[in-house]
Protein backbone atom coordinates (compact mmCIF):
# COMPACT_ATOMS: atom_id res chain seq x y z
CA UNK A 1 0.00 0.00 0.00
CA UNK A 2 1.09 3.63 -0.71
CA UNK A 3 2.03 4.88 2.77
CA UNK A 4 2.65 8.37 4.21
CA UNK A 5 5.98 7.06 5.35
CA UNK A 6 8.27 7.70 2.74
CA UNK A 7 6.14 11.32 1.88
CA UNK A 8 7.95 12.60 5.45
CA UNK A 9 10.99 11.51 4.21
CA UNK A 10 11.26 13.13 1.11
CA UNK A 11 13.08 16.29 0.42
CA UNK A 12 9.88 19.28 2.19
CA UNK A 13 11.04 21.43 -1.26
CA UNK A 14 10.40 18.40 -3.21
CA UNK A 15 7.25 17.38 -1.55
CA UNK A 16 5.91 20.84 -1.67
CA UNK A 17 6.41 21.28 -5.44
CA UNK A 18 4.83 18.04 -6.04
CA UNK A 19 2.03 18.67 -4.08
CA UNK A 20 1.85 21.97 -5.81
CA UNK A 21 1.98 20.11 -8.80
CA UNK A 22 -0.97 18.07 -8.15
CA UNK A 23 -3.67 20.58 -6.92
CA UNK A 24 -3.00 22.82 -9.85
CA UNK A 25 -4.77 20.65 -11.75
CA UNK A 26 -7.79 21.27 -9.55
CA UNK A 27 -9.81 23.37 -11.56
CA UNK A 28 -9.26 22.27 -14.60
CA UNK A 29 -9.99 18.36 -13.49
CA UNK A 30 -13.39 20.39 -11.92
CA UNK A 31 -14.35 21.54 -15.55
CA UNK A 32 -13.90 18.41 -17.22
CA UNK A 33 -16.19 16.82 -14.91
CA UNK A 34 -18.75 18.75 -16.52
CA UNK A 35 -21.38 18.14 -13.97
CA UNK A 36 -22.96 20.76 -11.47
CA UNK A 37 -20.90 22.05 -8.38
CA UNK A 38 -22.77 20.22 -5.55
CA UNK A 39 -22.10 16.62 -7.59
CA UNK A 40 -17.87 17.90 -8.11
CA UNK A 41 -17.78 19.00 -4.25
CA UNK A 42 -19.17 15.46 -3.43
CA UNK A 43 -17.46 13.57 -5.81
CA UNK A 44 -13.93 14.87 -5.23
CA UNK A 45 -14.32 14.47 -1.38
CA UNK A 46 -16.61 10.91 -1.43
CA UNK A 47 -13.76 9.33 -3.73
CA UNK A 48 -11.38 9.95 -1.62
CA UNK A 49 -12.26 8.61 1.29
CA UNK A 50 -11.76 5.04 1.07
CA UNK A 51 -7.96 5.91 0.32
CA UNK A 52 -7.59 8.68 3.27
CA UNK A 53 -9.46 6.08 5.31
CA UNK A 54 -6.97 3.33 4.46
CA UNK A 55 -4.03 5.99 5.17
CA UNK A 56 -5.11 7.03 8.74
CA UNK A 57 -5.24 3.90 9.76
CA UNK A 58 -2.40 2.97 8.48
CA UNK A 59 -1.06 5.98 10.44
CA UNK A 60 -2.33 4.37 13.53
CA UNK A 61 -0.79 0.93 12.68
CA UNK A 62 2.44 2.49 13.05
CA UNK A 63 2.01 3.98 16.28
CA UNK A 64 0.28 7.31 15.77
CA UNK A 65 -1.81 8.11 18.66
CA UNK A 66 -6.17 8.62 18.01
CA UNK A 67 -7.10 11.53 17.05
CA UNK A 68 -8.72 13.70 20.08
CA UNK A 69 -12.59 14.37 19.82
CA UNK A 70 -11.90 18.32 19.97
CA UNK A 71 -9.58 17.53 16.48
CA UNK A 72 -12.73 15.10 15.00
CA UNK A 73 -14.80 17.56 15.07
CA UNK A 74 -12.83 20.27 14.78
CA UNK A 75 -11.41 19.21 11.16
CA UNK A 76 -15.12 17.98 10.40
CA UNK A 77 -16.52 21.84 10.70
CA UNK A 78 -13.58 22.35 8.43
CA UNK A 79 -14.78 20.36 6.09
CA UNK A 80 -18.46 22.00 6.14
CA UNK A 81 -16.59 24.89 4.76
CA UNK A 82 -14.28 23.29 2.19
CA UNK A 83 -17.48 21.85 0.83
CA UNK A 84 -19.02 25.48 0.41
CA UNK A 85 -15.73 26.34 -1.09
CA UNK A 86 -15.42 24.01 -3.73
CA UNK A 87 -19.42 24.87 -4.53
CA UNK A 88 -18.57 28.13 -4.94
CA UNK A 89 -15.61 27.96 -6.71
CA UNK A 90 -17.21 25.42 -9.42
CA UNK A 91 -19.72 29.04 -9.98
CA UNK A 92 -16.24 30.91 -10.47
CA UNK A 93 -14.28 28.36 -12.46
CA UNK A 94 -18.13 28.66 -14.96
CA UNK A 95 -17.87 32.68 -14.62
CA UNK A 96 -14.33 33.11 -15.27
CA UNK A 97 -12.57 30.57 -16.08
CA UNK A 98 -10.08 27.81 -14.20
CA UNK A 99 -6.76 29.42 -14.42
CA UNK A 100 -8.16 32.71 -13.00
CA UNK A 101 -10.44 31.37 -10.74
CA UNK A 102 -7.54 29.72 -9.22
CA UNK A 103 -5.54 33.15 -9.32
CA UNK A 104 -8.08 35.10 -7.58
CA UNK A 105 -8.35 32.60 -4.77
CA UNK A 106 -5.02 33.79 -3.40
CA UNK A 107 -6.26 36.40 -2.46
CA UNK A 108 -6.69 33.71 0.66
CA UNK A 109 -3.65 34.56 1.84
CA UNK A 110 -4.42 38.17 3.05
CA UNK A 111 -8.12 37.49 4.29
CA UNK A 112 -6.23 34.67 6.56
CA UNK A 113 -4.04 37.30 8.00
CA UNK A 114 -6.96 39.94 8.37
CA UNK A 115 -9.02 37.30 10.12
CA UNK A 116 -6.03 36.22 12.22
CA UNK A 117 -5.66 39.88 13.31
CA UNK A 118 -9.11 39.73 13.92
CA UNK A 119 -9.77 36.45 15.66
CA UNK A 120 -6.21 36.15 17.10
CA UNK A 121 -5.07 39.01 17.63
CA UNK A 122 -2.09 39.38 15.29
CA UNK A 123 -1.18 42.79 13.55
CA UNK A 124 -0.69 42.07 9.96
CA UNK A 125 3.07 42.69 9.45
CA UNK A 126 4.49 45.36 6.84
CA UNK A 127 4.65 43.23 3.92
CA UNK A 128 1.23 42.29 4.08
CA UNK A 129 0.13 45.89 3.60
CA UNK A 130 2.05 46.35 1.35
CA UNK A 131 0.89 43.72 -0.64
CA UNK A 132 -2.86 44.57 -0.65
CA UNK A 133 -2.74 47.24 -3.03
CA UNK A 134 -1.22 45.04 -5.51
CA UNK A 135 -3.14 42.39 -5.14
CA UNK A 136 -6.67 44.19 -5.29
CA UNK A 137 -5.17 45.96 -8.65
CA UNK A 138 -4.69 42.85 -9.97
CA UNK A 139 -8.37 41.65 -9.04
CA UNK A 140 -9.63 44.72 -10.67
CA UNK A 141 -7.76 43.67 -13.94
CA UNK A 142 -8.61 39.96 -13.31
CA UNK A 143 -12.32 41.02 -13.16
CA UNK A 144 -12.25 42.82 -16.38
CA UNK A 145 -13.28 46.25 -14.60
CA UNK A 146 -10.22 48.18 -16.29
CA UNK A 147 -10.88 46.90 -20.00
CA UNK A 148 -10.31 49.65 -22.67
CA UNK A 149 -9.67 50.16 -26.22
CA UNK A 150 -12.78 47.33 -27.13
CA UNK A 151 -10.59 44.81 -25.50
CA UNK A 152 -12.26 41.81 -24.21
CA UNK A 153 -12.13 40.30 -20.54
CA UNK A 154 -12.42 36.08 -21.01
CA UNK A 155 -15.09 34.43 -19.40
CA UNK A 156 -19.07 34.67 -19.48
CA UNK A 157 -19.11 37.16 -16.24
CA UNK A 158 -15.72 37.93 -15.32
CA UNK A 159 -16.92 40.77 -12.90
CA UNK A 160 -19.11 38.21 -11.07
CA UNK A 161 -16.67 35.47 -11.56
CA UNK A 162 -14.25 37.91 -9.39
CA UNK A 163 -16.65 37.91 -6.81
CA UNK A 164 -16.89 34.09 -6.65
CA UNK A 165 -13.18 34.17 -6.57
CA UNK A 166 -13.35 36.82 -3.55
CA UNK A 167 -15.87 34.47 -1.71
CA UNK A 168 -13.78 31.13 -2.32
CA UNK A 169 -11.03 33.31 -0.74
CA UNK A 170 -12.87 34.06 2.45
CA UNK A 171 -14.52 30.41 2.98
CA UNK A 172 -11.12 28.85 2.03
CA UNK A 173 -9.41 31.18 4.88
CA UNK A 174 -12.07 30.27 7.55
CA UNK A 175 -11.14 26.48 6.66
CA UNK A 176 -8.01 26.56 6.74
CA UNK A 177 -8.14 28.75 10.39
CA UNK A 178 -10.29 25.92 11.24
CA UNK A 179 -8.11 22.76 9.77
CA UNK A 180 -5.29 24.47 11.91
CA UNK A 181 -7.05 24.63 15.42
CA UNK A 182 -7.81 20.73 14.81
CA UNK A 183 -4.49 20.17 14.63
CA UNK A 184 -3.07 22.31 17.11
CA UNK A 185 -4.75 20.35 19.86
CA UNK A 186 -2.03 18.16 21.61
CA UNK A 187 -1.97 14.56 20.22
CA UNK A 188 -3.26 15.73 16.81
CA UNK A 189 -0.09 17.12 14.97
CA UNK A 190 1.60 13.77 14.11
CA UNK A 191 -1.95 12.08 12.50
CA UNK A 192 -1.94 13.74 9.21
CA UNK A 193 -3.80 11.44 7.05
CA UNK A 194 -6.55 11.20 10.04
CA UNK A 195 -6.81 15.26 10.33
CA UNK A 196 -7.49 14.64 6.30
CA UNK A 197 -9.67 12.27 6.55
CA UNK A 198 -12.20 13.62 9.27
CA UNK A 199 -11.91 16.79 7.16
CA UNK A 200 -13.25 14.97 3.99
CA UNK A 201 -15.88 13.27 5.82
CA UNK A 202 -17.14 16.43 7.06
CA UNK A 203 -16.83 18.34 3.32
CA UNK A 204 -18.52 14.58 1.89
CA UNK A 205 -21.65 15.19 4.30
CA UNK A 206 -21.84 18.91 3.69
CA UNK A 207 -21.42 18.68 0.24
CA UNK A 208 -24.60 16.08 0.15
CA UNK A 209 -26.61 17.98 2.76
CA UNK A 210 -26.14 22.02 0.59
CA UNK A 211 -26.53 19.48 -2.72
CA UNK A 212 -30.24 19.21 -1.54
CA UNK A 213 -30.56 22.35 -0.69
CA UNK A 214 -29.70 23.75 -3.82
CA UNK A 215 -31.90 21.08 -5.90
CA UNK A 216 -28.13 20.66 -7.51
CA UNK A 217 -27.65 16.97 -8.10
CA UNK A 218 -26.62 16.82 -11.96
CA UNK A 219 -24.13 14.37 -12.80
CA UNK A 220 -24.13 14.32 -16.92
CA UNK A 221 -22.56 11.54 -18.37
CA UNK A 222 -21.85 9.19 -16.07
CA UNK A 223 -18.34 8.28 -17.92
CA UNK A 224 -15.94 10.16 -18.38
CA UNK A 225 -17.59 12.17 -15.67
CA UNK A 226 -16.59 9.33 -12.68
CA UNK A 227 -13.16 8.89 -14.17
CA UNK A 228 -12.17 12.99 -13.63
CA UNK A 229 -13.55 12.81 -10.22
CA UNK A 230 -11.74 9.91 -9.45
CA UNK A 231 -8.41 11.48 -10.64
CA UNK A 232 -9.30 14.96 -9.23
CA UNK A 233 -10.16 13.23 -5.71
CA UNK A 234 -6.76 11.73 -6.09
CA UNK A 235 -4.47 14.66 -7.09
CA UNK A 236 -5.78 16.70 -4.62
CA UNK A 237 -8.02 15.51 -1.95
CA UNK A 238 -5.18 12.77 -1.39
CA UNK A 239 -2.08 13.37 -2.85
CA UNK A 240 -1.73 17.11 -2.98
CA UNK A 241 -2.80 17.64 0.59
CA UNK A 242 -0.81 15.38 1.95
CA UNK A 243 2.01 16.23 0.61
CA UNK A 244 1.70 19.80 1.30
CA UNK A 245 0.70 19.65 4.61
CA UNK A 246 3.66 17.21 5.99
CA UNK A 247 6.48 19.61 3.89
CA UNK A 248 5.43 23.38 5.02
CA UNK A 249 6.03 22.74 8.46
CA UNK A 250 9.51 22.35 7.56
CA UNK A 251 10.14 24.79 4.85
CA UNK A 252 10.97 28.99 5.55
CA UNK A 253 8.39 31.18 5.15
CA UNK A 254 10.34 33.16 1.81
CA UNK A 255 10.60 29.85 -0.10
CA UNK A 256 6.91 29.42 0.30
CA UNK A 257 6.81 32.21 -0.88
CA UNK A 258 8.21 31.21 -4.42
CA UNK A 259 6.41 27.75 -4.30
CA UNK A 260 3.04 29.47 -4.01
CA UNK A 261 3.45 30.63 -7.55
CA UNK A 262 4.02 26.78 -8.94
CA UNK A 263 -0.11 26.07 -8.29
CA UNK A 264 -1.72 29.08 -9.66
CA UNK A 265 0.62 29.85 -12.71
CA UNK A 266 0.28 25.80 -13.44
CA UNK A 267 -3.55 26.32 -13.65
CA UNK A 268 -3.29 29.31 -15.53
CA UNK A 269 -0.73 27.40 -17.85
CA UNK A 270 -3.28 23.41 -17.75
CA UNK A 271 -6.16 26.10 -18.57
CA UNK A 272 -4.68 27.20 -21.54
CA UNK A 273 -3.64 24.16 -22.78
CA UNK A 274 -6.72 21.71 -22.59
CA UNK A 275 -9.27 23.93 -22.02
CA UNK A 276 -8.65 26.65 -24.43
CA UNK A 277 -9.03 29.20 -21.85
CA UNK A 278 -7.44 32.62 -23.27
CA UNK A 279 -7.23 35.56 -20.79
CA UNK A 280 -6.96 39.50 -22.29
CA UNK A 281 -3.55 40.78 -21.95
CA UNK A 282 -4.81 42.77 -19.04
CA UNK A 283 -6.35 39.81 -16.95
CA UNK A 284 -2.77 38.49 -17.47
CA UNK A 285 -1.09 41.46 -15.88
CA UNK A 286 -3.71 41.11 -13.40
CA UNK A 287 -2.78 37.76 -12.73
CA UNK A 288 1.16 38.86 -12.26
CA UNK A 289 0.10 41.69 -9.96
CA UNK A 290 -1.60 39.06 -7.87
CA UNK A 291 0.95 36.61 -7.97
CA UNK A 292 3.30 39.33 -7.30
CA UNK A 293 1.16 40.56 -4.16
CA UNK A 294 1.23 36.85 -2.64
CA UNK A 295 5.35 36.31 -3.00
CA UNK A 296 5.49 40.00 -1.18
CA UNK A 297 3.01 39.01 1.44
CA UNK A 298 4.59 35.42 2.15
CA UNK A 299 8.10 36.68 1.33
CA UNK A 300 7.92 39.28 3.91
CA UNK A 301 7.41 37.06 6.24
CA UNK A 302 10.85 35.50 5.94
CA UNK A 303 12.37 39.06 6.97
CA UNK A 304 15.43 39.32 8.95
CA UNK A 305 13.12 40.67 11.97
CA UNK A 306 11.23 37.49 11.63
CA UNK A 307 7.32 37.05 12.28
CA UNK A 308 6.17 35.70 15.67
CA UNK A 309 6.02 32.35 15.93
CA UNK A 310 2.01 32.32 15.25
CA UNK A 311 2.31 34.46 12.06
CA UNK A 312 4.34 32.13 10.92
CA UNK A 313 2.45 29.03 11.33
CA UNK A 314 -0.44 30.91 9.78
CA UNK A 315 1.44 31.87 6.48
CA UNK A 316 2.17 28.47 6.30
CA UNK A 317 -1.02 26.95 6.43
CA UNK A 318 -2.11 29.68 4.05
CA UNK A 319 0.38 28.87 1.74
CA UNK A 320 0.15 25.15 1.82
CA UNK A 321 -3.16 24.90 1.29
CA UNK A 322 -4.23 26.72 -1.70
CA UNK A 323 -3.82 26.65 -2.50
CA UNK A 324 -8.20 24.09 -3.80
CA UNK A 325 -5.92 22.99 -1.46
CA UNK A 326 -7.12 19.73 -1.94
CA UNK A 327 -4.49 20.73 2.95
CA UNK A 328 -4.80 21.49 -2.52
CA UNK A 329 -6.41 24.13 -3.73
CA UNK A 330 -6.62 22.73 -3.96
CA UNK A 331 -9.35 25.14 -3.73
Amino acid sequence: MWRVMPIRTMPATAAAIAGAVCISSSAVLMKLAHTSPSITALGRCALALPVLGALAWAERRRGAPPLPARSRWLARLAGLFLAGDLIVWSHAIDAIGAGLSTVVGNLQVLIIAVLAWIFLGERPRRSLVLASPVMLAGLVLVAGLADVGGSRAYGTDPALGAVFGVAVAVIYAVYILTLRQATSVPGARSAVAAVLFEATVGATVASALLGLALNDYRLGPTWPTLGWLALLALTSQVIGWLLITVSMPRLAAGTIGALLLIQPAGSVALSYAFLGERPSALQLAGVVLILAGVVIAVGGAGSAAGPSRRSTKIIRQASGASTGMSASKSP
